[in-house]
């Protein structure tokens, strides 16, 4: 997407703009989203020069920041011989196409949601999670397409968005450039829709063979670097891919775990959370995410060491509630817990669907029997045994349940098919209104 993180010798130096409007309810404090931005950048490779904070009443319709601040920024790029201009916030392609033109063409001008797709096309190691990444980048583009993003041909948006299928088409009769690029995109959107549905349908049978198996699935969510690819290279004992860095894990990662029964599990790794996570991405990673809303328990896995570990842990909430994440059972994991100090550990009242608390240290192999304990416990009181009566009509559900579930007994009634099955915690909610007693 932006020539400025594909791969030059030298750090591209970033000054960072962080706003905050008048009685608005941000997350994170505006200091410690800055931070966070900061260490986003230097994920991206970039150099941070310097930042420009604003507290004000409403977000200016133009320029986002106003006339005056955009002068504050415009000299501090000068003074701190920056080249980029990084926005805590998404910019609307208004704010976007006005601050380019204000800044002008020497002084490249992203918000964190580019960046964030920006560390994505460099972190995504596989062929589905390319796909992703470029669907994504291609959304976000399209309505802030400006001459400075034209000409395709010349891809370069990380290691996912390089090397694209082709040039741009010949222009017809009357046509800017702008417009034979914003058909293009259209077309490569289209396409990456079409290669991801094909991968989603390969989840999903991939998903329908464990399940027949009668293999539960645990999968581990949670903020940015909290440790989950720790936890689980730790309790699998395998070469997990680990760094202390912001989305080292972008790719899925499943491995089999042994519970002390001796039942076999499988623990899949999803991509780290973060606020203000752009909603084009969630959508682009819909494939992926699925594994999070089929799964039987869920461990959120959380850095308890982090001054922010609260928010963070509201992060991760908010956003499995945007996936329409069903009542899953949730295991909350407090990592890091040799970084903790003798207070107690903060408790998350209200949560329902938390059914465990479990402090552990992935790096020190520290309380993991105990983690594995509580897994069994959990697996083994939530998969209830029910008896659903299903209408004839719906064979669709009773072609789930033999896909998705143990199903002990079926027998033919005038009023539909009635089945004892065995329900995971994923399909109770679906299954509520055909019980009986």
């Amino acid at each position: 997407m932006h020539e400025l993180l594909s791969g030059t010798p030298e750090k591209e130096r970033a000054l960072l703009v962080a706003a905050q409007v008048k009685n608005s309810r941000p997350l994170l404090s505006m200091d410690a989203s800055l931070q966070e931005l900061a260490m986003l950048a230097d994920t991206a490779g970039l150099e941070v020069a310097g930042q420009v904070v604003q507290n004000m009443q409403q977000i200016d319709p133009n320029t986002y920041v106003g006339s005056g601040k955009v002068e504050e920024i415009r000299d501090q790029v000068l003074n701190l011989n920056a080249q980029l201009i990084i926005f805590d916030d998404e910019l609307s392609p208004r704010h976007q196409r006005q601050l380019e033109k204000e800044f002008g063409e020497n002084i490249k001008v992203l918000d964190r949601s580019a960046l964030i797709l920006d560390i994505f096309a460099q972190h995504a190691r596989t062929r589905e999670g390319a796909l992703q990444v470029e669907l994504a980048q291609y959304e976000y583009r399209l309505p802030r397409l400006t001459r400075q993003w034209t000409h395709l041909a010349r891809q370069a948006g990380g290691g996912a968005a390089r090397g694209g299928s082709g040039g741009v088409g010949l222009r017809g009769p009357g046509e800017t450039q702008l417009e034979v690029d914003k058909r293009e995109i259209g077309r490569k959107i289209s396409k990456l829709k079409e290669d991801l549905e094909h991968v989603r349908e390969h989840r999903s049978h991939y998903r329908r063979q464990r399940s027949r198996a009668n293999i539960p699935v645990i999968a581990l969510v949670g903020y940015t670097n909290a440790g989950k690819s720790t936890l689980l290279r730790t309790i699998t004992q395998s070469d997990v891919y680990v760094a202390n860095q912001l989305f080292a894990t972008l790719d899925p990662l499943t491995r089999k775990v042994d519970l002390p029964s001796g039942r076999h599990v499988l623990m899949t790794d999803t991509v780290g959370f973060i606020q203000k996570l752009p909603t084009n991405l969630i959508a682009a990673f819909r494939a992926t995410l699925e594994e999070i809303i089929e799964a039987d328990l869920l461990l959120h896995v959380v850095d308890t060491s982090h001054p922010n570990v609260q928010q963070h842990i509201e992060a991760v909430e908010d956003t499995l509630a945007e996936l329409d994440v069903p009542p899953i059972p949730r295991i909350l994991v407090w990592n890091k817990i040799d970084q903790w100090s003798d207070q107690p550990l903060p408790k998350r009242f209200g949560q329902e669907h938390y059914i465990a608390e479990i402090p552990v240290s992935a790096q020190n192999n520290i309380g993991i029997g105990n983690l594995l304990e509580a897994i069994e416990t959990a697996l083994s009181k939530h998969i209830r045994t029910v008896k659903l009566r299903l209408p004839y009509d719906r064979g669709d559900l009773v072609s789930q349940l033999f896909e998705l579930a143990t199903v002990e007994n079926q027998e033919h009634t005038e009023d539909g098919v009635v089945i004892t099955v065995q329900l995971p915690p994923s399909l109770q909610e679906r299954f509520t209104r055909y019980q009986i007693k």
